[in-house]
């Protein structure tokens, strides 16, 4: 019978013992091995922000690492981004992590977070935005580059 041993003992016949089941191999399922080298992962936004603004990195790579990135954005008492008019172009600031958010606005600052593809879709018309402005490598997108990015975003997806 499956999982007794019943010749174990002094009373092999009356009594059986429980014998544990075989173990599963590591790596979910039998015959199954784990992997030898684990899968790389993608860049992080902030190390994508500095291959991309030191030449390491193409547009297209950056658009891609940024559309499925968290971007963490200040924000006011009303829904929607915040945005600086005091620039040629109004601007939005968005920043890489809550550290360079926090450097920018504040300890106490309120803030959102969406992906960077949320970013291109809700964008208003007409404005740009500025990742880690208070950051060594910050990048500033302004309108038109914002158009480039949904004309990109919008061909990946449709063709």
């Amino acid at each position: 019978m499956y999982g007794y041993d019943q010749t174990a003992g002094p009373h092999a016949g009356s009594q059986q013992q429980y014998a544990p089941p075989p173990q599963q191999p590591m790596g979910g399922g039998y015959g199954q091995q784990p992997p030898l080298y684990p899968e790389p992962s993608p860049p992080s936004l902030a190390d994508a922000v500095r291959a991309f603004t030191t030449g390491q990195m193409s547009a297209e790579d950056f658009q891609q690492v940024f559309a499925t990135s968290k971007v963490y954005c200040p924000r006011g008492d009303n829904p929607g981004f915040l945005a600086l008019h005091n620039t040629q172009q109004p601007v939005i600031p968005m920043f890489t992590g809550l550290k360079e958010l926090r450097r920018y606005a504040g300890k106490e600052s309120k803030y959102f977070v969406i992906t960077g593809a949320e970013v291109i879709d809700l964008l208003p018309t007409g404005y740009g935005f500025v990742l880690d402005m208070e950051g060594e490598h910050r990048m500033v997108f302004d309108a038109k580059a914002v158009e480039q990015m949904v004309d990109f975003a919008m061909r990946r997806m449709y063709g």
